[in-house]
């Protein structure tokens, strides 16, 4: 075999590869991937910050009482009860991420309202004894399980978009009149010719007038949108 050859048939190995390496399907499936990581790395993070408030607020809650006395038992009851409201959400919100469903106002309130008690009795007492290398211990974990579950709800969101995007362009590229390969600039000249003002444009909308996947019309939608909300 020639030289040529050989580069030949190294380019046709390497075009077959790259072909597998770039399909829509295989680049989903690596996003999701990726996602599992992050949810469980995530999920760690957050219940073992979770379970180093749970002495401190135990001490909070027990203050003078008798050790193993029943007011003493009880307190150990407090943080899980919050923590556990908390976790329900998280687990709630890991699902609506998934599918991009947007949650009320309240599920918010209730999230920020679980944290911001954890934080207050995880702190009370250093705070009362004016010790600042305490305060500064026992704020670290509340804070950061705050900032951990603020975050990995968009972090979803957006691996969710991911996946939506990538799976969404095998129906990009679906042939037209002539031959040519259809892209996403086409569905989004055909969405922008059949919009008028008054219709809201909804990702189902624009499936109906371009006939484009499921994956795809959000991305879609969020374009329109954007073009005319700018004039």
């Amino acid at each position: 075999m020639s030289r040529a050859q050989k580069l030949a048939q190294d380019a046709a190995e390497a075009a077959e590869v790259r072909a597998y390496q770039t399909d829509p399907d295989v680049v989903a499936l690596r996003i999701e991937r990726v996602r599992r990581q992050v949810d469980w790395m995530a999920w760690s993070g957050i219940v073992l910050g979770l379970g180093f408030t749970m002495t401190n607020v135990q001490t909070f809650a027990s203050a003078d009482t008798a050790v193993w006395s029943l007011p003493w038992l009880a307190a150990w009851v407090l943080d899980p009860t919050v923590s556990l409201v908390l976790l329900a959400i998280l687990r709630a919100e890991q699902v609506t991420a998934r599918y991009q469903v947007r949650t009320g106002p309240w599920v918010r309130r209730a999230k920020w309202f679980t944290l911001a008690a954890t934080y207050v009795m995880n702190t009370w007492t250093s705070f009362m004894a004016g010790e600042a290398a305490a305060i500064v211990l026992h704020s670290v974990p509340p804070l950061v399980v705050f900032v951990a579950v603020e975050a990995v709800t968009d972090l979803r969101d957006k691996l969710t978009e991911a996946v939506l995007v990538a799976a969404g362009e095998r129906r990009v590229v679906r042939p037209v009149e002539g031959g040519r390969r259809k892209l996403f600039a086409d569905y989004l000249a055909e969405a922008r010719a059949a919009w008028a003002p008054g219709v809201e444009i909804t990702p189902a909308w624009v499936r109906q007038e371009t006939g484009c996947s499921r994956g795809l019309s959000p991305r879609l939608a969020r374009t329109l949108r954007a073009e005319v909300a700018n004039g």
